[in-house]
């Protein structure tokens, strides 16, 4: 039964804590879209995103006002565009981003993902099409998000793929120059990609999922943030405790959220992703909640130990209050959407080595991260390397989303406007790693993967 000190609590969260519904992401199979003719697939498309998600926004906003939660975003994810389009005879697929943003536009959501390739073992010709495609599509459309999962614990590290993902991240960058490089912060590069996460740019509907599935993610470091306030100079024992009962209270949150929303949709329950996500705002940052711990500036050795005990005190607390997590579920480390982060890079505490070190304990990875233009395609491809490394010798989720920003070096900053926020430039290793680079092949699974 739920208390009126409890009601207080959670409204005050509301007005004073940034707490808040980070999305609502409707998950869509378009495994019946495929089609010999692209024409005729992109119509089925067009025609099942458009039927489906058509009162997606109008619930969010009607539970939004019935029951006073914000809920930031409303989005779609689509079954891997690299499997639908690859019936169809085409030579590339940026009709089929350009419908999915049609779509998007039509529904009123803010993004789409799903112009995803999955090819952590090896090629089809779609995935080939569909990442020779990803620069083109990210410059032509505004609204559609890209992911390529190229790692996995089970199968090892497609080192090809990680080549080349390089020199699409280097394209995009440069077909969206006069945007700071924008369209790269809408693609994502995974090791383990979860197939229910309901966060862009990652965000797809697996082939494991069913027809239509709501997914919601929760926010809400502000209000962690708070209530670790009110127990400093306590040890960490009560620390986890704090952190545990108020990831309870965000998650029963979300899961109202997620229950409600499908219901009303007529679509069936998926997860709540227990997900810590900042955004640029003061007072919702991830950074902040490691200083409240006792750091001076986040990048502090003792910053990975802090985030440890925060990610793992959201999850054993999140899950008391939901049956259904799942997506990345951890707390964002990402650059230039958290105003601590950005912070703690403009006053050198935090560099790309220490964020990698606590990839290791967070449900992501390098994310958002602004580097210099001249960044080889090779460093890029083994920045990814070693965050699939880390994601596949742990059996957790990893990813890497980079930014080279033509024309601007360390110290410069770049402006990408809302939830994206903004990011100073930072400084990459300039030691070659393009031998290692260009051997390719597939690094093999670790022994710990033989379980069957």
């Amino acid at each position: 039964m739920i208390n009126n000190r409890e009601i207080i609590e959670t409204i005050e969260m509301i007005e004073h804590e940034n707490l808040d519904i980070r999305t609502i992401t409707m998950g869509i199979s378009l495994r019946d879209c495929c089609c010999s003719s692209g024409k005729q697939s992109r119509a089925k498309v067009y025609d099942k995103i458009t039927r489906l998600a058509e009162n997606l926004v109008k619930v969010g906003e009607d539970i939004q006002s019935e029951y006073g939660i914000p809920i930031i975003n409303k989005r779609i994810s689509v079954t891997p565009i690299s499997i639908v389009a690859e019936s169809s005879d085409e030579e590339d697929y940026i009709e089929y981003a350009r419908v999915l943003d049609r779509a998007a536009k039509q529904v009123g959501v803010n993004f789409i993902g799903g112009f995803s390739a999955l090819v952590h073992k090896g090629y089809t010709r779609g995935d080939r099409i569909l990442i020779d495609s990803i620069p083109y599509a990210l410059e032509d459309t505004e609204r559609v998000c890209s992911s390529v999962n190229v790692a996995s614990t089970k199968v090892g590290i497609n080192m090809d793929a990680v080549a080349q993902m390089g020199r699409i991240i280097k394209k995009t960058a440069e077909l969206t120059a006069d945007r700071d490089g924008l369209g790269c912060a809408k693609l994502v590069v995974f090791a383990n990609v979860p197939e229910d996460n309901p966060f862009m740019a990652g965000a797809f509907h697996g082939i494991g999922e069913p027809e239509c599935v709501i997914n919601v993610g929760v926010s809400g470091p502000g209000v962690v943030k708070r209530s670790l306030e009110k127990v400093q100079g306590e040890d960490f024992g009560v620390v986890a405790d704090t952190i545990k009962k108020t990831a309870f209270k965000i998650t029963r949150m979300g899961q109202l959220v997620a229950r409600e929303a499908s219901r009303r949709l007529g679509v069936q329950f998926g997860i709540v992703d227990l997900s810590l996500a900042p955004t640029p705002a003061v007072g919702d940052s991830v950074a902040h909640i490691l200083e409240e711990m006792g750091l001076e500036s986040c990048g502090a050795p003792g910053s990975t130990a802090a985030l440890a005990l925060l990610n793992d005190a959201v999850k054993k607390g999140g899950i008391m209050a939901s049956s259904y997590v799942g997506g990345l579920s951890g707390a964002f480390i990402p650059v230039s959407e958290d105003a601590g982060m950005i912070d703690a890079v403009k006053r050198g505490s935090l560099n790309i080595e220490k964020l990698e070190a606590m990839t290791c304990v967070c449900s992501v990875g390098l994310d958002m991260i602004a580097v210099p233009g001249d960044t080889s395609a090779e460093t890029i491809s083994a920045i990814i390397a070693d965050e699939a490394a880390i994601g596949m010798i742990n059996s957790k989720t990893t990813a890497v989303r980079i930014i080279p920003v033509s024309g601007k070096d360390v110290g410069d900053q770049v402006e990408f406007g809302g939830l994206l926020g903004r990011a100073p430039v930072m400084k990459v290793s300039r030691f070659s790693s393009e031998k290692f680079i260009k051997r390719g092949g597939r690094i093999p699974a670790p022994i710990h993967s033989l379980k069957n």
